[in-house]
C-alpha cells in the first residue's frame, strides 16, 4: 500500500504541525537579511554557510543542534522582526498544504522594558493573522475547493535558565538573589501564564496553549507544577515536553502532575529501561500502563522524527524510533516539524519519512492526519472545532478518491 502514497498526494492533503517553534523556523535569507540590519554577527552571511556551519542535516549531540537558536533570537527583539517571521512561517506551511498550525515559542527571551509581553505576542498574532486572511480571502477558499487556515498560539516556559539568555531572566535573577534556582524557574513559568491569560482575556490573543521545555534530567515538570495549575484552573489547555532526552517518569510527571494534554516528542515512552525510580520493580509494567493511559485518554503525542534523529543518539534510524510501535498501539499521533529551519524539514517531508520507512497503509496515513486537527487546541467554540474537522476530512477523502 505505501507505493500509492506519493510525495504529491503527501503535499496536496490538509495537514497540521502542533509543534513547531517560531524561533527554529526562520527562512535562511531573512536571518541574513535582519541579521545584517541588527548588527548581530553570523558565522557566514551565505545561505550555503549557514548549512554548513549551524544548520545542518545532521549533529553531534543537542547542544550543537541548539546553537542556532543565538542567532535567530538575536534576530526577534523587535516586533516588526517578529511579525515578518511569523508571517513567513504561515506562508511557508500554506504553501505545503498545512491548513492549522500552532507556534510555539518563549516570549521571556525577547522581553526588556520597552517592549513588554503584549508586543511580542501581538507582532506574532498580525504576522500569523496577516497570511491567514490573504489564504481564506483566496477563489480556492471562497469557492470550497480549499479549506481556511487557522492558527494558535503557544507560550513557552522553560525548565531552566541562564541570568544572560534574556534581559527578562537576568532581571528575575536580580529580584530572587537567594532563592533556589528551581524557584527562580518556577517564577518565571508562573508568571508566564499569568500574563498569558491576561492577554487572552483583555486582548483577545489567540494563545492556546501553554508549554514546558528544555533539559528534563534534573529539572523535573513537577517544579512548575503551581503555573501549570494556574493553567488549569483558567481552562488553558497544556503541553510538556517530555520523554525526549529522559525516560517515561518525565511523561508520567507531565501528566499527573501538570495535567499534560498532550506530550511534545515522547519518544521514550516504551523505554523501560530508563524508567530509574528503584520502587517501580515491574518497569516493563510501568510503561505498558502508562502506553495503555496516554492512547486511552486520547493524549496527543507531537511526534518530530527528524528533530529526535538528530539529536538522540540512541536513534540512529526511523526504525529505533517508537513511533511505529505508538501507531500499532493505536495512540493519538501527530507529525510535527520542531524546528523547520534546524532541522531542515516540513510537515511533508516529515510525513513521507513515516510512509517511507515505516510501512504505514493509507488508512493509518488518515489517522495521522486527522489525529493533529483533532487534537488541536483549536482556538475556536468546540461546535465550530468539530466543523472544522468534518472540512478537512471531506477535503482529504476527495483528494484520495481523486488517486
Amino acid at each position: 500500500m505505501t507505493e500509492q502514497i506519493s510525495s504529491d498526494f503527501l503535499r496536496e492533503i490538509p495537514k497540521t504541525d502542533l509543534h513547531v517553534h517560531l524561533d527554529g523556523s526562520l527562512r535562511i535569507p531573512t536571518l541574513i537579511e535582519l541579521a545584517k540590519e541588527a548588527g548581530v554577527e553570523l558565522p557566514s552571511y551565505e545561505e550555503q554557510g549557514l548549512k554548513d556551519m549551524v544548520f545542518k542535516d545532521s549533529y553531534a549531540d543537542l547542544p550543537e543542534y541548539l546553537q542556532g537558536f543565538a542567532y535567530t533570537v538575536a534576530v526577534m527583539q523587535t516586533s516588526e522582526n517578529i511579525e515578518r517571521i511569523a508571517y513567513e512561517l504561515v506562508l511557508d506551511n500554506l504553501e505545503e498544504g498545512v491548513r492549522y498550525l500552532e507556534v510555539r515559542f518563549a516570549p521571556q527571551l525577547h522581553l526588556r522594558d520597552d517592549f513588554p509581553i503584549l508586543d511580542v505576542l501581538e507582532a506574532v498574532s498580525k504576522g500569523m493573522d496577516r497570511a491567514k486572511k490573504e489564504h481564506n480571502r483566496t477563489a480556492a477558499v471562497l469557492n470550497g475547493e480549499d479549506i481556511c487556515f487557522e492558527y494558535g498560539i503557544i507560550v513557552c516556559a522553560l525548565r531552566s535558565f541562564h541570568a544572560d539568555m534574556s534581559v527578562y531572566y537576568a532581571n528575575l535573577f536580580k529580584a530572587l538573589p537567594t532563592s533556589p534556582k528551581k524557584n527562580v524557574f518556577a517564577t518565571a513559568s508562573l508568571e508566564l501564564i499569568r500574563a498569558a491569560w491576561k492577554l487572552i482575556r483583555e486582548h483577545e490573543l489567540p494563545i492556546v496553549g501553554f508549554d514546558l521545555a528544555g533539559e528534563e534530567a534534573g529539572y523535573p515538570a513537577g517544579d512548575h507544577k503551581e503555573a501549570f495549575g494556574f493553567a488549569q484552573s483558567h481552562f488553558i489547555r497544556k503541553t510538556v515536553h517530555a520523554g525526549e532526552a529522559y525516560g517515561p517518569e518525565s511523561i508520567f510527571h507531565a501528566i499527573t502532575e501538570c495535567q499534560a494534554n498532550r506530550i511534545g516528542h515522547g519518544t521514550f515512552l516504551f523505554a523501560a529501561d530508563r524508567v530509574l525510580d528503584p520502587e517501580i520493580e515491574d518497569k516493563a509494567g510501568y510503561t505498558e500502563g502508562l502506553a495503555q493511559y496516554v492512547a486511552s485518554q486520547r493524549i496527543t503525542v507531537e511526534v518530530c522524527l527528524t528533530s529526535n534523529l538528530q539529536t538522540t543518539p540512541s536513534i540512529a534510524c526511523v526504525s529505533d524510533h517508537p513511533v511505529r510501535k505508538m501507531i500499532d498501539r493505536n495512540l493519538s499521533v501527530s507529525i510535527c516539524t520542531d524546528n523547520r529551519l534546524v532541522s531542515n524539514t516540513s510537515v511533508t517531508r516529515e510525513l513521507q519519512l513515516v510512509v517511507d520507512e515505516t510501512g504505514i497503509n493509507r488508512h493509518q496515513l488518515r489517522n495521522l492526519v486527522i489525529a493533529g486537527f483533532k487534537g488541536s487546541f483549536f482556538p475556536h467554540r468546540y461546535s465550530e472545532k468539530r466543523a472544522y474537522v468534518r472540512q478537512v476530512i471531506n477535503r482529504y477523502e476527495q483528494l484520495e478518491a481523486a488517486l
